[in-house]
Parts: structure tokens; C-alpha cells; sequence
């Protein structure tokens, strides 16, 4: 089964490109963040059409994850168990959906950015990360043979050969202790980074801003991921990140990432 997860940054905006590349990519399953539409808005013919079934879950006009499969998609859900909101009202985002694929527990997360250091939006990354692990963990204390994937644009860099330069982002989110702290205890929980190990870095990144020339100085970082449980994990064949997606006029500012299980 060939997983993948990309952030699309606006599903609308990208329809014809994400189309194209599940044409020649062979993927079974695709995660995607970021649709940034309503659920009315979504163009759920781009994969009707070409044999996946596909799930959504899009509030507003930011945030929004969904999932396709040609594979079955059972079990649809939305949110993990008390996943916490934002804001004054404490509104429970559109970050999360699963549903279960050829027997394997596919989500697409999409975490919040976190912003600035101190900053509200940054202590909730937090507080949602560590809701996330909570779940996670007390799936595979019921079952560790419990295939699932955790595919999505994670907003952290674990490593410092995650970024262009480390000296860029000092006292910024994405690399801060905290957030790589919680990073690694979604690894301790039970799951494993099945991408890393074949595409090896330095310099090995799946995003590159917009602005002033990102992607062709290689100024970019790793933040999306597939992270598998242990059942799934042992079952890898092989990884890739589609860095070619990110060339030419209308790419995401994310390239997709791509895992083989046998």
C-alpha cells in the first residue's frame, strides 16, 4: 500500500495539480492539509472520479484536512479524543480527521503553527500535540499490533539538519525545545519516523516558503511526516519526497511525501 500526505495550501487553488499527480503518483492513500474551504466547497469530483473515495473536513476558509483511498475508507472521524480548541470560544479546529484504509488508521493532521513563542496559538501546539499523543498511545496500549499512520504537516523540525540554517530561526517556533520535546514523544509512544531513514539529510527538506527565492537557494525545512506504529513500521519498503511537485507555476508551498508498505 503507498501512503503519502501533502499539504496542498488550498485545495481549490491546486485541484488540477493534485489530480495530475495521483494520476502518475500510484498512491492508494493520500493525507491532505490545508484545504482552506468549506466542506460545500470541496472538489470532491478530482477524486470521485478517478476511483477514491474521499473524506473532508473543512470549517472555514483556513485550516481543513481530508482523506483519499482506493483502498476502503472506514470509519471516518474527526478530531482525536479531547482535542482541544482555540480562542476566546475554545473553537475545536478543522486539524484532524482518520479513518481506517486496508485495515491501517490513516490521519492527516494538519498542527497548529504555534506563531511565536509565548504567544496563545503557540501554548495550544502544545496542549494539541501532547492531546494527540494521549490518543495515540492509548490505541496502541489496547492493541501495539494496531497498524496506524500519522501522515501530516507536523509545523516542527525535529533536528537541526531540519532547517537551512539554524541561525535563522533562533528564537522562533518550529525548532524550540518544547516542540521537539513533543515530537519525540510521539516516537516514544510507539511510533516510528518511516521517511527519515530513506532520505537521509542534511538538506533533505518537504517545504520552502514563498518569499525571496526559498526554493531554488534550498532554504527549506522538513515538517511533514509519516510517522507509523510499530506493526505498520516493520512493514516499510520504501520512502521518497516528491520534491519535483514543488517546480512550476501554481506548486504548494509543500512537497508530497511518500511511503511504500509491503
Amino acid at each position: 500500500m503507498r501512503i503519502a500526505t501533502w499539504n496542498v495550501n488550498s485545495i481549490r487553488a491546486r485541484a488540477d495539480r493534485v489530480g495530475a499527480w495521483l494520476d502518475r503518483s500510484d498512491a492508494d492513500v493520500l493525507a491532505i492539509q490545508e484545504l482552506k474551504c468549506k466542506d460545500d466547497q470541496f472538489p470532491e469530483e478530482v477524486f470521485t472520479s478517478r476511483g477514491y473515495q474521499v473524506a473532508f473536513h473543512g470549517l472555514n476558509q483556513w485550516n481543513g484536512v481530508a482523506i483519499a483511498s482506493r483502498v476502503g475508507l472506514d470509519d471516518v472521524t474527526f478530531g482525536f479524543e479531547d482535542v482541544p480548541g482555540f480562542g476566546e470560544e475554545g473553537d475545536v479546529e478543522a486539524r484532524a480527521i482518520s479513518a481506517v484504509c486496508d485495515g491501517v488508521r490513516v490521519y492527516s493532521l494538519y498542527v497548529p503553527n504555534g506563531r511565536d513563542l509565548g504567544h496563545p496559538h503557540y501554548e495550544y501546539k502544545l496542549r494539541w500535540l501532547e492531546a494527540l499523543r494521549l490518543d495515540a498511545a492509548a490505541q496502541l496500549a489496547g492493541d501495539d499490533e494496531l497498524g496506524i499512520a500519522l501522515c501530516g504537516d507536523f509545523n516542527i523540525a525535529p533536528h537541526d539538519d531540519d532547517v537551512w540554517d539554524m541561525a535563522a530561526f533562533e528564537g522562533s517556533t518550529h525548532v524550540s525545545v518544547p516542540e521537539r520535546a513533543a515530537f519525540q514523544s510521539l516516537l516514544d509512544a510507539g511510533f516510528d519516523d518511516v521517511v527519515r531513514p530513506h532520505t537521509p539529510g542534511p538538506g533533505v527538506y518537504t517545504y520552502w516558503d514563498y518569499t525571496q527565492l526559498s526554493f531554488p537557494k534550498k532554504r527549506g525545512m522538513r515538517i511533514d511526516f509519516v510517522l507509523a506504529s510499530s506493526a505498520l513500521s516493520r512493514r516499510t519498503a520504501s520512502a521518497r519526497i516528491d520534491r519535483e511537485e514543488r517546480k512550476g507555476k501554481g506548486a504548494s508551498d509543500h512537497a508530497p511525501v511518500i511511503v511504500d508498505f509491503s
